[in-house]
């Protein structure tokens, strides 16, 4: 039995495990980074060993100090969560040789799946069907579009759509770089890229004693980068044929390795509905909430229970309903989803039937730059998707969420897009709708609405800011109207309210009238000039406004009214969109090298992806300010580009 239980994770992954120990009676380990020193998870844990270091190369990947971190904590039994070492063969193996129970698939099942390549050449003798694999070097125009990925690789990481035979060379050099980065392996493959295609999985689950579940299916189709954004159970659409089909695969792939544990069979189905064998995941999935909603399971339960020897009953439970799951990622997908970082003031997401929430992060803690920037996952569990997808669009958009940009507003949506509604789902999705899912709507109305209610606000709780002065019962009101800028965020869209304060305590501004009915300084009801109430709450960080009403939240930074003109930044500036590190520069960039527009100039690495940084105009490079290795923060200079249109600067 085990008794001590270390998790080496982090985050989200490692407070779900902890939740599932605490409710069976074992103890927790947390293993943790000199950034994560004050992470949740390492509170929640009821004893915690630091890994010294930040990076994950020196900490969490260090297979060497978090078994010595097992032993010196006294743990029995270690489980990898999903990432980092989560699949690494030789992790396990130390694991147990150092006498400890390793909660996760055999041995031998991680090295033959390890390897991409070498896990579709045992698929192929198992009979499941395959996309056959391309060599790079050999690669010609009529193979276009290949996709390449990381032998060793999971989460999207080392993976990269080619479409034009000369960007070849480039792109597999950089999904070199970004797998031996995250997982220490720089292996990369290519296979044909199915244009339109699904991403469906089925989860299974194995004991030692000859049992193979495959607990359903799930759609996984919504991603960005390679890495899923919204995943369901079941998946939607699929007839009993072809649901028999991936589950007989499935299990034909866990027992050709003699599979135990938790895993997942990945396929593709392609426009014409047939199925070809992606991966197996030799781990938990960070999907995996869906399909525990749906059977009324906890895999992680499991998990444990098989490591402990225990069989699992002859069939599974039978599911009921429907579920998705939203990723909650501190993320900008506007601007090329660039990473966001800094203190996550709040995060409050409705407790209701049917919602579930798993986080590793609360209120106050400070998102890095060191880990992938997911900060929840939300799921919701209904009768049917109609209901599911409508609870958990709901939710999140009741959802308050203080500090850096998320993709909140994208989440809520997608699910209400009628491609999604209509379950047409495809890989694509977001490459045709994000324009649509994140343009600002023309008349931002609620945005607009939400900047009255700040301003009306701060009339009610500063009357002296709208020039009021009394005298017995009278007020002088001013003959001007008081004006308050506000730019949206993270639109950038400014906002002028222009107000008077009535005697009624109404605030009139230009083409409407908004009554303050209750105005406290965390909420503020109003009532606009056609009669309906609304209801916002307020909260004020430096010169941050974040204003919380039924359409969701609205954060603005407060303008002064007249513009620095000692802020403005040069023309053709290259700052940095994220704290990070320079990672590399284009071949021979320099001061006086002539560039073109769109091109890219600077990589720069953060939250374990790499960003480029693209030249702004055609022209010259007139200064550099980067370098490999620099570690940069938000806003700094990285190089100046003078547009070949302009005038040089005398």
């Amino acid at each position: 039995m085990i008794s001590t239980l270390l998790v080496a994770n982090r985050g989200e992954i490692a407070c779900r495990i902890f939740r599932t120990c605490r409710a069976l009676g074992i103890a927790t380990v947390a293993v943790y980074s000199d950034a994560d020193a004050d992470a949740l998870h390492v509170r929640e844990a009821d004893t915690a060993v630091r890994l010294p270091g930040a990076a994950p190369a020196d900490t969490y990947l260090r297979g060497d100090l978090v078994v010595r971190a097992a032993r010196t904590a006294g743990a029995d039994a270690v489980h990898p969560g999903y990432g980092f070492l989560s699949e690494n063969a030789g992790f396990a193996r130390a694991v147990q040789d150092a006498g400890l129970v390793w909660v996760g698939p055999p041995v031998k099942a991680i090295e033959m799946m390890a390897s991409k390549t070498r896990a579709k050449e045992l698929m192929a003798a198992a009979g499941v069907p395959l996309l056959a694999p391309v060599d790079p070097a050999q690669a010609t125009a009529g193979d276009l579009p290949l996709l390449l990925k990381a032998a060793a690789g999971g989460g999207g990481r080392g993976m990269r759509v080619v479409r034009e035979l000369g960007a070849l060379p480039g792109e597999m050099a950089a999904a070199t770089a970004e797998a031996a980065s995250a997982f220490g392996d720089g292996e990369v493959f290519a296979e044909p890229y199915v244009e339109r295609g699904r991403h469906v999985e089925v989860q299974i689950m194995a004991d030692a004693h000859g049992t193979v579940w495959a607990l359903g299916t799930r759609d996984c189709s919504l991603q960005r980068r390679h890495q899923k954004v919204i995943e369901e159970a079941p998946a939607p659409g699929l007839d009993d044929a072809l649901r028999t089909r991936l589950h007989d695969a499935a299990t034909a792939a866990a027992r050709a390795v003699g599979y135990r544990g938790a895993g997942t069979v990945e396929f593709l189905l392609a426009a014409d509905g047939r199925p070809y064998f992606l991966e197996m995941n030799t781990r938990l999935q960070v999907e995996h909430p869906v399909t525990e909603a749906v059977f009324g399971l906890d895999l992680v339960a499991l998990q444990l229970s098989v490591a402990e020897g225990e069989p699992l009953p002859t069939t599974p439970p039978t599911p009921h309903g429907h579920a998705v799951e939203a990723r909650l990622y501190a993320e900008d997908p506007a601007r090329d989803w660039q990473p966001q970082t800094g203190a996550l003031l709040t995060l409050d997401v409705p407790d209701e039937p049917g919602l579930r929430l798993d986080t590793g992060y609360t209120d106050g803690d400070t998102i890095g730059i060191h880990y992938d920037p997911m900060l929840a996952k939300v799921i919701a569990h209904a009768p049917s998707r109609a209901q599911a997808v409508r609870l958990l669009a709901r939710a999140l958009e009741r959802t308050r969420i203080h500090g850096p940009v998320t993709n909140r507003e994208l989440l809520v949506r997608s699910l209400r897009h009628p491609d999604f509604t209509g379950a047409r789902l495809d890989t694509g999705f977001y490459d045709r709708h994000l324009d649509a899912l994140t343009r600002t709507p023309g008349d931002n109305a609620d945005r607009h609405l939400a900047a009255l209610a700040a301003a009306a606000a701060h009339a009610a709780r500063h009357p002296d800011a709208v020039g009021t002065s009394r005298f017995g019962g009278w007020r002088n009101l001013p003959s001007q109207p008081q004006i308050r800028r506000y730019r949206s965020e993270p639109d950038g869209a400014e906002h002028e309210i222009a107000y008077r304060t009535t005697r009624s305590g109404a605030i009139d501004t230009p083409g409407a009238r908004i009554l303050i009915l209750t105005a406290t300084p965390g909420h503020v009801t109003v009532e606009t000039d056609d009669g309906v109430t609304h209801h916002f709450r307020l909260a004020t960080h430096h010169d941050r406004v974040h204003v919380d009403g039924a359409t969701g939240t609205h954060t603005f930074t407060a303008l002064p009214r007249f513009t620095d003109p000692t802020e403005r930044t040069e023309p053709g500036s290259l700052l940095a969109p994220m704290p990070g590190t320079v990672v590399r520069l284009a071949d021979g960039l320099a001061p006086g090298t002539t560039v073109r527009a769109g091109q890219p100039l600077i990589w720069l690495e953060a939250m374990k992806m790499e960003h480029r940084i693209l030249a702004p105009a055609s022209g010259t490079l007139t200064a550099l300010h980067a370098a490999p290795g620099l570690q940069v923060e938000v806003g700094a200079l990285l190089a100046v580009v003078q547009d070949a249109q302009e005038e040089p600067t005398p």
